[in-house]
């Protein structure tokens, strides 16, 4: 038990160095110091784009795809969409106008949320897999590479940086909150570690955080305590997906990439939904 909770600080701990490296400043800064000068921009969108392929690989096993061609196709599907966003990124596109395919994508991500809970018989032909997989690891991907701000005459911004250590801090007071005062389940047969009480606590230690963001970084986009009460509710929401995908195919984890903590996926969940609602969210808010 001990070895298992040493394993699992030491993995966590490296995780969040990644994800550190990759989303902030210092990143590049650390590089810089030994003689490698790689903008912040380039470290971020290699995290996304690995993300994104390590998670389509974790999805075809956990959706148990066949050897045909679904197999294969997905990766083609799924570099098409990054791709889009790729391109996007280098070229500044995300100007948060309002975008029919834009809004199309964020549809497309809602209407697979649906269909894994309330249709989950389409996601055992080969054609659901291939779609649900493209939607779910590769364009809420493509949404998160919107997430930061950057030009190439200026720094690389904090969004994607802050959007992790909200996810992290809902997802620790949610736990010790649950574990503390724990009693009534929020969904038991999908996720049943979770509880409303642990909600709460995540909700108000994630809002002061959040105020605290919103207060001393005024150059983020949008208004953070909104940021952080969306994170709050998107978050859990992102890991019962998981879990009731995992749950569809009888999958206990996602993989066992990261020891202790299972795949990119049981890591990720959070963040995977939460990207597309806080574009979605930035977006709106230019707009006002």
């Amino acid at each position: 038990m001990k070895n298992h909770l040493v394993q699992r600080l030491i993995f966590g701990l490296l995780y969040a160095a990644v994800i550190v490296f990759a989303t902030h400043p210092a990143g590049s800064l650390l590089l810089k110091s030994i003689g490698l000068d790689i903008s912040q921009y380039y470290l971020y969108y290699l995290l996304i784009i690995s993300l994104s392929l390590l998670s389509i690989k974790e999805c075809i096993s956990i959706m148990k795809f066949g050897n045909g061609w679904a197999k294969y196709l997905v990766f083609i599907m799924a570099g098409a969409v990054l791709y889009r966003y790729s391109v996007k990124y280098f070229n500044h596109g995300f100007s948060f106008r309002i975008n029919l395919s834009e809004i199309l994508g964020l549809s497309l991500v809602l209407i697979a949320i649906i269909t894994l809970f309330k249709f989950r018989t389409e996601l055992y032909t080969e054609n659901g897999k291939l779609i649900f997989t493209v939607i779910y690891a590769s364009l809420t991907y493509g949404f998160a590479l919107g997430i930061p701000s950057f030009s190439y005459s200026q720094a690389f911004s904090l969004e994607a940086f802050f959007l992790f250590v909200l996810i992290w801090s809902s997802d620790t007071f949610a736990f010790v909150f649950g574990r503390l005062f724990g009693k009534h389940k929020i969904a038991p047969k999908i996720s049943p570690k979770k509880t409303w009480e642990g909600f709460l606590g995540s909700f108000f230690s994630t809002l002061l955080l959040s105020y605290f963001i919103n207060k001393n970084f005024p150059e983020l986009k949008g208004n953070w305590i909104i940021v952080g009460i969306l994170v709050t509710i998107f978050g859990p929401l992102g890991d019962l997906v998981e879990s009731q995908l995992k749950r569809n195919f009888g999958v206990k984890d996602s993989g066992s990439l990261i020891p202790g903590h299972g795949g990119v996926l049981d890591r990720l969940d959070s963040f995977i939904i939460c990207s597309p609602v806080i574009y979605l969210y930035f977006m709106l808010d230019r707009l006002s």
